[in-house]
């Protein structure tokens, strides 16, 4: 592959797609006129997101980027990486478009057709009762998905877990879970997303009523730092006598990031936005793979990082499905030029024609 033309142009764009989310895009424009689209949403973050494009285009502009090496990120921590990922997916959707193939056969020779998803019910469901979310759940298996995700912990925090208030909210949760639970059993496979909001305790003390209510994949029960290794091997200890499969890891950067948690989780979640660049999470894929570790990817965002998940979800050896955000907005598939294909059955097929598929109207956004 002969190398990409300089970068001309880098700049984020923004669209309010609901009342409590905002996607946020990066459009990368080259000397030669080609033009790619990333995403780095982070909900609450899109002016954080335009200053942190703006700097990277200062330092990238006029410069030969290969995809498959690595951007360094400038801000620390997700928001740095979040902008690098959306540059690097630009690229890649660039350098695809060129030679005339989908991203996923750019990535393998021998990608899949569809990819098996799962629904995220979490910003679909503005009713919050037990029986709104039971309500959205059903909606879901009838629409097609044999595995629903919800995150029913609303408010709770690790600092407030073990008070009288956070046994309020806990009971919320769990009386969420089993309204769910008992609408889809037997249909569907039930997930729950728990945002890091347990203390390791208060945690292990819910798993006999997750496992009453037919859960079968815990996710983030506690928050997720290099020291609480040794309480998340237990909690997956505690999971899996229980049936459910431990699942985590949705924000963290790097191969380097996810080595050390190797063991500790059934499941690590890499996120396009996050990883550093589709080379890498295509490293990392494989390197949990081999020491057996699922890999699931994540995916709760807008239009450009839910093709380029199809694509590397199709790439890579996984079978396990991807998560989908469902019913917040039909934006997900409408917004970009070509509209991304919806689900059926519970699975997709990929973008139609080359790059990823999810080439954005300018004059639609922010």
């Amino acid at each position: 592959m002969n190398p990409l033309a300089p970068i001309a142009s880098i700049t984020p764009h923004f669209l309010r797609v609901t009342s409590a989310t905002v996607w946020s895009f990066v459009r990368v424009v080259l000397t030669d006129g080609t033009t790619g689209w990333g995403e780095a949403t982070i909900n609450g973050k899109a002016g954080e997101i335009a200053e942190e494009t703006k700097r990277q285009a200062a330092a990238l502009r006029g410069h030969v980027c290969d995809p498959r090496v690595g951007l360094a990120p400038i801000a620390s921590g997700k928001l740095g990486f979040a902008v690098v990922s959306a540059i690097d997916q630009a690229l890649w959707d660039i350098e695809a478009r060129l030679a005339g193939v989908s991203l996923a056969r750019h990535l393998t020779a021998s990608p899949k057709a569809s990819v098996p998803l799962y629904a995220n019910i979490n910003r679909g469901t503005t009713d919050r009762s037990p029986a709104g979310f039971a309500a959205t759940a059903a909606a879901a298996v009838a629409a097609g998905f044999n595995s629903v995700k919800m995150a029913p912990f609303d408010g709770l925090t690790p600092a407030m877990a073990a008070t009288e208030q956070g046994g309020r909210l806990t009971r919320t949760g769990l009386d969420r879970i089993a309204a769910v639970g008992a609408a889809i059993r037997g249909q569907a496979r039930l997930q729950v997303d728990c945002h890091w909001r347990f203390t390791p305790d208060a945690a292990a003390a819910i798993v006999p009523e997750l496992k009453s209510a037919g859960v079968v994949w815990f996710e983030c029960p506690i928050p997720e730092t290099l020291d609480a290794i040794p309480d998340v091997r237990r909690l997956r200890v505690l999971s899996n006598a229980a049936g459910m499969e431990l699942a985590g890891l949705e924000e963290l950067s790097l191969l380097s990031g996810f080595l050390p948690w190797v063991g500790a989780y059934d499941v690590m979640m890499p996120d396009v936005k996050y990883t550093g660049g589709l080379a890498e999470t295509m490293r990392i894929a494989e390197q949990l793979t081999a020491r057996g570790v699922a890999v699931s990817l994540h995916n709760p965002s807008g239009s450009v990082c839910h093709a380029v998940s199809l694509h590397v979800s199709a790439a890579v050896a996984s079978d396990r499905p991807l998560e989908i955000q469902w019913g917040e907005t039909p934006l997900l598939f409408d917004l970009p030029e070509t509209p991304l294909p919806r689900p059926r059955n519970g699975a997709s097929i990929l973008p139609p024609g080359a790059g990823h598929g999810a080439i954005l109207p300018v004059q639609k956004l922010d």
